[in-house]
């Protein structure tokens, strides 16, 4: 019986130090957040945006990306995994499979983090307004403006919040690890692509990093106050249901 008290106290002690960890990167993710920011509306990262986005073209064709021409097929295939058709159907595959599980709640989770994520990035989008890159011409089309990117932003906010939804439903530490670290690959191709392209500097890149990490960071912990509340299915409860 002590064994297993000491088993236990020892469990919630791993478990709080990571609730602690996840919330001391989301308290880091919005300060760097407000830093760019910050620094984008004193115009203080301009000099360096613009190089960044001059220096992927060629010095004697700004239309042209650097690299062979295959190259910019690429970073038109790596940009759509951000955007919004896309991230959608991923987003409605996943819930559809979470309704056929009976796992109302957790459902309802995925929709909501997602659809109001994509709220967030355009209320962000409206309060700054920043122009879109003029420097090249853009290899994609652009609708909004510029800051935050919110194809880095939602891509960090859908693909992080499955990332670590097929951590949970997993075992071992190697593989958790390893759909955390899809999650983020993925995130960060997209991100790069959106400055090849030229529609979008890279402090726009790096604020809808920080702002999709903040908001997906957010949505764990609601989840997982609602898990111990009981609102949600737990994690065996949902190990459960698929074997």
């Amino acid at each position: 019986m002590r064994s297993l008290l000491k088993r236990f106290a020892s469990l919630r002690s791993q478990v709080s130090l990571i609730v602690l960890v996840v919330v001391l990167v989301g308290v880091a993710g919005l300060w760097a957040f407000i830093a760019v920011a910050d620094s984008v509306r004193e115009g203080h990262t301009q000099k360096f945006d613009d190089w960044a986005i001059r220096s992927l073209r060629r010095a004697n064709d700004p239309a042209t990306p650097i690299g062979p021409p295959w190259l910019a097929e690429v970073g038109r295939d790596l940009t759509a995994l951000g955007g919004v058709a896309v991230l959608l159907l991923v987003t409605f595959s996943v819930a559809g499979y979470l309704l056929m599980a009976k796992k109302y709640h957790a459902m309802w989770l995925v929709l909501i983090a997602t659809i109001g994520g994509l709220l967030v990035s355009s209320i962000l989008k409206h309060a700054f307004q920043r122009d879109r890159p003029e420097l090249v011409p853009h290899l994609s089309l652009v609708y909004t403006s510029s800051f935050p990117s919110g194809h880095s932003m939602m891509s960090a906010i859908v693909y992080l919040t499955l990332g670590s939804l097929l951590a949970r439903l997993s075992q071992g530490f190697w593989i958790k690890l390893y759909f955390i670290g899809v999650a983020l690959f993925l995130t960060a191709l997209v991100g790069v692509s959106r400055v090849y392209m030229g529609v979008h500097y890279p402090t726009d890149v790096l604020a809808g990093w920080t702002a999709g990490l903040v908001w997906a960071i957010l949505c764990w912990l609601v989840a997982r106050y609602l898990q111990h509340r009981g609102a949600v299915e737990n994690e065996d409860q949902t190990t459960e249901s698929i074997k």
